[in-house]
């Protein structure tokens, strides 16, 4: 049995062994084909990343979503060696959590309206089928129809993976799942007039982060009025896009006025240590379907985990430092810079990046290169992966990603769903210094040419794994 100084002591050639052992050997083949998968990190504090060589690398990831506090925040450290010394209890199942009611307090402070009902799982897919679940139950079980955007990403679980849109799920799911265009109000009514009477929930991402685009202020305030028409209960999905991301504390918040009956949350709400989220509910919603002592037990005790009490604590302090410390304000100043900056790269390498997209501290780079390095990647693919659509996206997207980290000790990522852009989601303590030496890196990047950027990937990296 290994220890953890045994653990902290492994070589990463012996991770990458016990990975394929008893985690998953095609992992180890995709991570590898980047240097990140080649090295291991000794510690992590702010927006950087320290490896065990003593490179320092800057995070523009911010964690897909997770480090809006960046690694290790002190506060959130504080919080909870606090929680520890004083041996504080977990489990609040059969005694009352304090620790759970304040946050219940605070989410319901932080939100407009009468969004005041909270419900606490472990992970955002867990939020979004507990949404699902309370509109379900809201209506009592009358209408089976729920309906999804075609760019949705939702998680992947059995439900929430049904609910996601952007491809088939090989699982059984959900039934009465249905789907509508991102962004197209008359799409919307087309399928609520498919099924008359019989929704009961629509879903939708106010910013899909998995594919960088949004709804226009007319489609949200427009589905708002539609659902009140027809009794449909509205969830918007903020996992990846709360706490600050986009420059307001939750995308839809921009709006003023703007309510849906149930927005999700995770990822930076347990400040980059707690798997914790939450779906806050208007309250009307909440206790028709659940306010009752027959059903006041059906929700809650739908995971174990429920509203942990370092979990919850932790979350507390996170919530009151992206208050406190304005965490929009943050992400709107590193707007100011990603946003010309890379404007000005689009201009300048208009045969690389096909647009740029974007709002806050999320950014996407929509890596073109045109069809002679697209067929020069179609000629280095193995036929097996050249017959996926957007694989040669994907390789030259990589391939600057590759690079970014390699020469300049940056770290970004793609995302899976969508046109596969290069992502910029840096943490909302990176400084708007930093995301201005990130634009100059990748410009100086892309200045190499993507022809020869995709040869050296292909020879340094996905070679050795094909």
């Amino acid at each position: 049995m290994y220890t953890l100084d045994d653990a902290e002591r492994l070589a990463v050639g012996e991770v990458h062994d016990l990975y394929r052992r008893h985690v998953n050997k095609s992992q180890v083949s995709l991570m590898t084909s980047f240097g990140f998968g080649r090295e291991l990190v000794d510690h992590a504090e702010g927006a950087y990343l320290t490896l065990k060589d003593g490179r320092r690398v800057l995070d523009m990831t911010g964690g897909v979503g997770v480090l809006n506090h960046g690694h290790n925040h002190p506060r959130v450290l504080a919080v909870r060696e606090r929680f520890a010394r004083d041996r504080r209890m977990e489990v609040h199942k059969t005694y009352f959590s304090p620790y759970l009611a304040a946050l219940g307090h605070n989410l319901a402070e932080v939100l407009p309206g009468d969004l005041s009902m909270s419900f606490l799982p472990n992970s955002g897919a867990e939020a979004v089928e507990g949404a699902v679940k309370l509109a379900y139950k809201y209506h009592a079980g009358t209408r089976q129809t729920v309906l999804r955007a075609d760019c949705a990403f939702h998680g992947k679980l059995l439900g929430s993976g049904g609910l996601t849109g952007q491809s088939q799920f090989p699982f059984p799911t959900i039934p009465g799942v249905d789907t509508f265009r991102y962004g197209d109000l008359d799409s919307v009514r087309e399928a609520i007039g498919r099924h008359p009477g019989d929704v009961y929930a629509i879903l939708v991402e106010p910013f899909s982060a998995s594919t960088i685009q949004w709804c226009s202020e007319h489609f949200l305030r427009g589905l708002r009025e539609l659902c009140t028409r027809h009794d449909i209960v509205l969830v918007f999905d903020e996992i990846y896009t709360g706490w600050g991301k986009t420059g307001s504390m939750f995308y839809f918040m921009r709006y003023p006025g703007l309510l849906p009956d149930v927005v999700t949350t995770s990822k930076s709400f347990g400040g980059g240590k707690s798997s914790i989220s939450a779906y806050v509910a208007r309250e009307p919603v909440f206790r028709k379907a659940y306010d009752n002592l027959g059903d006041s037990l059906l929700n809650s005790t739908s995971t174990t985990y429920y509203g942990f009490g370092e979990e919850c604590a932790t979350a507390l302090e996170a919530v009151n430092i992206a208050v406190e410390d304005d965490y929009p304000a943050r992400a709107r100043a590193l707007e100011a810079v990603l946003e010309p900056g890379l404007a000005r790269l689009a201009k300048e390498h208009p045969d690389a990046i096909g647009r740029v997209a974007g709002a806050g501290a999320l950014w996407g780079v929509f890596i073109d290169g045109g069809p002679r390095v697209l067929d020069l990647v179609a000629k280095l693919a193995p036929g097996g992966m050249a017959r996926d659509p957007q694989f040669k996206t994907k390789l030259v997207t990589c391939a600057v990603i590759s690079a970014l980290y390699e020469d300049h000790d940056i770290f970004a990522y793609y995302t899976l769903n969508g046109r596969n852009p290069l992502i910029l989601g840096p943490s909302l303590v990176t400084e708007p210094d930093e995301a201005e030496r990130t634009v100059d890196a990748l410009g100086a990047v892309l200045e190499q040419g993507l022809g020869r950027l995709v040869a050296r990937f292909v020879k340094q990296k996905v070679s050795s794994q094909w």
